[in-house]
């Protein structure tokens, strides 16, 4: 959404009361592969992150998939049970204490790595398969956003995860 530089609303849409953390780091080698979790890893510019098959091309808005932790205990709780493992969602990384779906159309840090949210995480028909039934529909307004690799770096469990104000031109 493009608003006026002096807009009320654009400074409230880049207010965050603190910033998040990166909880958990999934990488899947191929596809329809479980996801791994790592502690570390590394984020090429324009790629994604090394070792995850969706880093083998440049380009594209869906580079890197995040999640809200929180958002794991509401789709445990839709299912009537504990919060939902997060290598069974297939999303890369799993961030705590800010709300991805405000960075989805914003740039953000994770470490020194920047980020920019380039849309919503839609759930797929593998949902009903890993989580059973309902899956899907457990999963649906709660599947994180998509992103591109704007600068690489190394990113860590614990890093911080902010938004970074951008000029509109």
């Amino acid at each position: 959404m493009k608003l006026n530089p002096q807009s009320p609303l654009r400074a409230l849409m880049e207010t965050f009361p603190r910033a998040g953390r990166l909880e958990w780091i999934g990488l899947r080698p191929r596809r329809r592969v479980p996801l791994s979790g790592v502690t570390q890893v590394e984020v090429l510019a324009d790629h994604g992150l090394v070792g995850d098959h969706k880093a083998t091309r440049a380009g594209g808005k869906r580079q890197v998939t995040l999640i809200q932790s929180e958002h794991l205990d509401a789709v445990g709780a839709l299912l009537g049970r504990a919060a939902v493992d997060p290598a069974l969602i297939r999303r890369n990384l799993v961030v705590s204490g800010i709300n991805l779906l405000a960075l989805r159309d914003a740039q953000f840090d994770i470490g020194g790595v920047r980020i920019e949210g380039t849309g919503l995480c839609e759930p797929c028909s593998r949902m009903e398969e890993v989580l059973g039934a309902g899956g899907y529909n457990a999963m649906r307004g709660h599947g994180g956003i998509i992103a591109r690799v704007i600068s690489g770096g190394i990113i860590s469990l614990g890093d911080a995860v902010a938004h970074v104000a951008v000029p509109q031109s």
